[in-house]
Parts: C-alpha cells; structure tokens; sequence
C-alpha cells in the first residue's frame, strides 16, 4: 500500500506541475494565474521527494526486502544501470531546472517551465507497463503512455487553475475579473477537446496492448482488468461533468454578465461541478497507481 500511496502522490503532484504552469500559457488569453514562485518550488520540492521515496520503494519491491532494509548498492544499481533509473535522473534534472526557473517570470522562462515539468511528467512512463513493451510495439506503447502522462496532466492541471478561480467570493469580483473567468474556462473547453481526444487514441492503444481482445472478457474475474472498467467509468462520467461545463455552466455565467447580473449561482455551480470533477480525477490517478503494481493480462 506504501508503494501505491507514493505512485499516486506523485502522479497527482507531477501533472500539476506540468498542467497548471501550461493552462497560465492558453487559459484567459493570456490572463489566466498560474501558480506563484512559492508554489512552484514547493510543488517541485514534493515532487523531488517522492520520486526518492518512489525509487527507494521501486528498488525494495525489486530486492524483495522492506523499504527501509534497502542499501546503497542495490539503490546505486537500480539508478545506474536501468532505464526505470535514467529516467529518474532525467526527473530530477528536470525538477531541478524548473526550481533555477521558479522565481523568473518572463514569457521564455515560462515556457522553459512547462517543457520541463513535461519531462517529468513522462518520465513517470518507465516506472510503470508503459517501458516493458519489446521491438515496435514497445516504442508504440511507450509514445503512447508518455502522450496520455502529458493530456491527463493538462487536464488535471487546468482543473486545479479553474478550481482556484472559481473559488473566490462573487461579491469581491470585479466585472473584469468575471470575464477574465470566463475567458478562462472557454479557453479550458477548447483544449480539452484536444486533451480527451489524445487520451481517448492513446488510453486505447495500450488497453489494446495490456489487455487485448480476449482480456476484455476476464472483467468478472482480473483485478487489473475490472480496475480497468472502473477508471473507464469514471472518465465516461468526468466527460459529462466537462460537457455539462462546456455547453451549460459556462454559457450560463456569460448571460448573467450580458444581463448585467452578478453570476452568483453559476458560479457556485461551476465551483461544485469542477470540484466533483477532481474527485474523479484523484479516483482515477488513484486507480493508475494501483494498476501500476498489477500484472495486465496480456503478460500472464
């Protein structure tokens, strides 16, 4: 359980890294808050932490000893001499340059930021099935499981951003600021279609991959397999919440602003859609991490 709990604080953390500094650059026109220095490096410091107590879990799962029996060679070997440990160091590079980055606030360093919040996000791809696929299929299984680590971070991120916004008290909002909102969470609708399309093309390649036509019928029986079903499920019921933002709450918010009207109530439901939508969100990257110490059919 130790092992899962650390895989999952650290998806959850890593996609907020990338997907929150990344909805600054798109959301709002250009106006959208993202995080503050202070988050930045806080976020980035957790980030480090985990993936140290990550590799040390990693490495006890691998040696077949507790976390804390692990010693020095076998950690010495794990970060020097597999992929899962390159990818490791290339993490904390990344952690590293972003927190050198956290306190500029031009546009290039922003940027910078994101791209390498990106590649510490998709270094999380050798930690799990992603990297144990061979030849052709491996390399496709492995684009594919770094593409859906990047979109679902976008997503998360963004929810994280939008839920902060809409957060606030109504009556401390300025028309601007409304706007600004506004603004924000169609600028989120746009490219969420982007973000669920990439993770609809790439979610099926590697159930086709881990799974296959022949594993769909074990979902009585599999773990791997029925976790499976119950994170389809809650992306099916994450797309309604998005779709009910997109064509419902959000216009609802700009007639109240047209009408001159202080969009109180859509604001409160805006507050309670994204905040149920998170919650799903956390199930399902509580689910991954689950995933992550199972063996997907295909490899029995």
């Amino acid at each position: 359980m130790l092992a899962i709990a650390i895989r999952f604080a650290l998806y959850a953390n890593l996609m907020v890294l990338f997907g929150w500094p990344l909805f600054a650059l798109y959301g709002s026109r250009g106006k959208a808050s993202g995080p503050s220095p202070s988050e930045l490096l806080s976020l980035t410091l957790v980030a480090a932490l985990l993936s140290v107590a990550g590799m040390l879990a990693m490495t006890a799962a691998i040696s077949g000893v507790a976390i804390m029996e692990v010693d020095r060679p076998s950690i010495a070997a794990m970060v020097f001499e597999t992929p899962m440990g390159l990818a490791w160091q290339v993490r904390m590079l990344a952690l590293a340059a972003i927190a050198a980055l956290a306190l500029a606030r031009n546009p290039v360093a922003r940027v910078a930021m994101v791209i390498f919040a990106g590649a510490a996000l998709g270094s999380l791809a050798w930690t799990g099935h992603g990297a144990a696929g061979e030849a052709t299929t491996g390399w496709v299984q492995l684009v594919a499981d770094i593409v859906h680590l990047l979109a679902a971070g976008a997503w998360v991120g963004a929810l994280v951003a939008l839920g902060l916004m809409v957060a606030r008290d109504a009556s401390r909002l300025t028309s601007a600021d409304f706007i600004s909102m506004h603004h924000a969470l169609d600028g989120f609708s746009k490219a969420g279609t982007v973000f669920v399309a990439l993770l609809i093309i790439t979610g099926s390649i590697n159930t086709w991959i881990l799974v296959g036509p022949a594993g769909i019928g074990l979902v009585g029986s599999d773990p791997y397999v029925q976790l499976l079903a119950i994170k389809l499920a809650l992306f099916v019921a994450m797309l309604w919440l998005a779709a009910m933002n997109r064509f419902r709450l959000t216009p609802a918010l700009l007639r109240d602003l047209d009408a001159g009207a202080v969009p109180s109530g859509a604001l409160r439901a805006l507050h309670r859609s994204i905040a149920i939508e998170a919650g799903f969100a956390a199930s399902v990257l509580a689910i991954v991490a689950w995933l992550g110490t199972l063996v997907p059919p295909a490899s029995l």
